[in-house]
């Protein structure tokens, strides 16, 4: 890819850039001082103006770096190409704020080239089947805050839209969460339960032998089969305490125990359903819940995303 394709191509994805504030670099990097001295860090999708490339290199002597890379889309150099590969292998942690729309194919290259990382996400991303697979596995997880304000490059769609003396824009975005594969004192944290199960409180999905709960802190501590949790979850996942399972409500990763051809079915078990939505009778345009639109005209309802954990 030439030099111009790629110029071509970062003007085209400017309206995906969301560029991470200095205070919440700071404030997410207190946690992982270890893990950083005498590494060379490689900032992949940053400009030399980005904040991750300026924290880093005002606290190069602090943090004990041994070195630190960058690169950018801007450059003609993307994170894929042969050059952003090259400058990756030289590098032992990435830390960065990668394109939302790019990000299975970001989080592939990570992995591949068994590099660590601190990078920056959409929580939708969990229920990627290329990232999921790895959270599953122990291979991924998340880190311990959450940025909601980030700067953006062009006009931006919020209400509340904030217009900085540098003509870019100050939004707040929620949804926005840290992935890693770095060891945090957090992940160690044991989540309190004290709720007991009960049948009322508890329904069983219809389709999988397994239970809903629709808050974290609603965890049984007494129950020992499979339960369907929000995907916030992973915020409090401590591996040592919980097992996960699979992904419900998902096209990979999970099989439902039945399928469903009477559209009544699907309408009326809602919240207690679990499913893979390829395996849902097809429906006329529902008057309220999900849907999802599909190539022939007709509308397939699908319930919220769980992930699906044992107690251990």
């Amino acid at each position: 890819m030439n030099k111009n394709s790629n110029l071509s191509r970062a003007k085209k994805t400017k309206n995906n850039e969301f560029y991470t504030m200095y205070e919440d670099i700071e404030k997410e990097l207190q946690y992982y001082k270890d893990h950083l001295r005498n590494k060379v860090v490689y900032c992949n999708c940053d400009m030399e103006e980005s904040n991750f490339y300026k924290y880093f290199r005002n606290n190069f002597e602090v943090l004990g770096l041994k070195g630190l890379l960058r690169s950018s889309l801007a450059d003609g150099i993307p994170f894929q190409s042969d050059r952003g590969i090259e400058l990756l292998k030289q590098a032992d942690i990435v830390v960065t704020n990668p394109p939302f729309s790019l990000f299975r194919e970001f989080i592939n290259v990570l992995m591949t080239y068994e590099k660590k990382f601190l990078v920056i996400g959409n929580q939708n991303a969990i229920t990627y089947k290329d990232v999921f697979k790895h959270i599953k596995d122990d291979k991924i997880w998340l880190g311990v805050n959450k940025p909601n304000k980030f700067e953006i490059p062009y006009e931006p769609t919020q209400a509340n839209a904030k217009l900085l003396s540098n003509g870019n824009h100050l939004v707040q975005v929620s949804g926005v969460i840290w992935f890693t594969n770095l060891t945090h004192n957090k992940r160690n944290e044991e989540l309190i339960l004290y709720k007991t199960f009960n049948e009322t409180d508890y329904p069983k999905y219809d389709n999988y032998d397994a239970i809903n709960v629709n808050k974290v802190k609603d965890i049984p501590m007494d129950y020992d089969g499979i339960m369907g949790v929000p995907v916030t979850f992973l915020n409090n996942w401590n591996p040592e305490q919980f097992e996960i399972v699979g992904l419900g409500n998902s096209r990979h990763n999970f099989t439902p125990s039945k399928l469903y051809n009477n559209d009544d079915v699907v309408l009326k078990y809602k919240g207690a359903i679990l499913n893979d939505v390829l395996n849902f009778s097809t429906i006329t345009k529902p008057s309220k819940a999900a849907y999802h639109k599909l190539t022939n005209g007709r509308y397939i309802w699908a319930p919220y995303a769980r992930i699906l954990i044992k107690n251990k």
